[in-house]
């Protein structure tokens, strides 16, 4: 019997001889069995005439991997010698981009395979006579088709994943490209950057980073849900290296993003994450806006050692703002804050009493509620800040509320080391 590889070692000579004369025979019609095999994938495989080129390249691999194969076959060349013809692995780019599934691809070589199986049992005797013999050539090319169908496909496999790699490339460098057309401002086909980043440039555009200091977090899924709570299904996700990521959503409306309308998305994002959103602005310029707020968010959360997981720009814009000069936002705090701008537990909980006064207009009962604590405490802890501070919170209000911002937001930055502390 023969064997899969093709090796003629161990086959009687009568067989040898009826083997090579049968291939040489399917060789002298070889156009006309690539015609039917075609017809017979189609009929199976509707993709493979979706259109003109992709029906003429099917027909090409066909063509050339019945001639390929039956010609190893008739001069007994060992079926490890065989490589994917040129037409075969043009088919398989052209799977790649038309968004065809690998599966689908190689389905082509499973249903060319069975065609010649078919093919070969029905008419084995018009080129066999003997009956015996028959059935040794058709094992013997049917061992040598399984072979060489398993190794082409393997080619045409990895031709296809590279080829699928090459465009998906492309189409990343594409839309990096366009944001940071986008980001810099200049010049820009508004239509053409739409269809390369599937992303509408109308209507709000809000932008977000993520960002993490771990490699098992899955940032484009995170992302995914960022985009979701802000609106949009179908976000524009772009990469910025191994550990960030950038991101914009399209909507007909601002999305609310301050603190108090972000308690949904805080609980998707983990603690080893965090992300800083842009505040919505309109059109191509706002794409730009809100993602510089986002970038300058992202400044202010990794200088301050935020915990808190999603911040917007706008809860802290003001501190980006009086942060250029560290320098000055030291001595500025300093000077408002008085003893109060120390670290220390007490001295942090009467800034933040202070603070929630501040926001309520005075309202106790509000500051204890934000708080969770009981309205005297409030009033204790902010006579205790006034005494450090050393004059009422009544005096310098917008300084005040400024200086506590920043302590809050920095920390460490801009607060002074507890006394006997380096």
């Amino acid at each position: 019997m023969g064997v899969s590889t093709g090796q003629e070692e161990d086959l009687p000579e009568s067989i040898v001889v009826e083997l090579r004369r049968t291939a040489a025979e399917l060789l002298g019609d070889v156009s006309s069995y690539a015609d039917d095999m075609l017809d017979y994938i189609v009929e199976r495989i509707p993709e493979a005439s979706a259109d003109d080129e992709l029906r003429g390249l099917t027909l090409g691999s066909c063509s050339s991997n019945l001639e390929a194969a039956l010609s190893m076959v008739r001069h007994g060349i060992d079926v490890s010698a065989a490589s994917a013809p040129v037409t075969a692995l043009e088919h398989a780019r052209a799977m790649a981009a038309r968004g065809y599934s690998v599966d689908v691809m190689l389905r082509f070589y499973r249903m060319g395979h069975a065609y010649f199986t078919e093919r070969m049992l029905a008419g084995i005797t018009e080129f066999v006579p003997d009956p015996v013999l028959a059935v040794e050539v058709v094992d013997s090319l049917q061992r040598y088709a399984f072979a060489y169908v398993d190794r082409i496909s393997s080619e045409v496999a990895a031709e296809y994943v590279a080829e699928l790699d090459r465009i998906q490339t492309r189409a990343r460098a594409a839309r990096t490209d366009a944001v940071r057309a986008l980001i810099a401002g200049g010049r820009v086909d508004l239509r053409r950057a739409e269809r390369t980043l599937s992303h509408r440039l109308t209507g709000w555009q809000t932008a977000f980073v993520c960002w993490t200091d771990r490699d098992d977090v899955d940032l484009m899924r995170l992302g995914a849900a960022v985009g979701a709570q802000l609106g949009s299904p179908h976000p524009l996700l772009v990469p910025d290296g191994a550990r960030a990521l950038w991101g914009w959503v399209s909507t007909p409306g601002a999305p609310g993003v301050v603190e108090a309308n972000l308690g949904p998305l805080v609980e998707q994002v983990p603690d080893t994450v965090r992300v800083t959103l842009g505040t919505p602005a309109q059109g191509a310029a706002g794409f730009r806006d809100s993602h510089v707020q986002a970038q300058r968010g992202r400044r202010i959360v990794e200088m301050g050692g935020r915990r808190t997981p999603v911040t917007a720009y706008a809860d802290i814009a003001l501190v980006d703002t009086m942060s250029g000069d560290l320098d000055l936002a030291r001595s500025f705090v300093a000077a408002e804050l008085g003893a109060l701008a120390v670290m220390g537990q007490r001295e942090e909980e009467e800034r933040r009493a202070m603070l929630a006064v501040l926001d309520a207009q005075g309202g106790l009962a509000a500051a204890a509620e934000a708080l969770g604590v009981h309205r005297n405490t409030v009033l204790q802890r902010m006579r205790r800040a006034e005494e450090r501070r050393g004059r009422a919170a009544t005096e310098r209000v917008a300084e005040l509320h400024a200086a506590l911002r920043l302590a809050q937001v920095l920390g460490p930055v801009v607060l002074a080391s507890a006394p006997g502390e380096p």
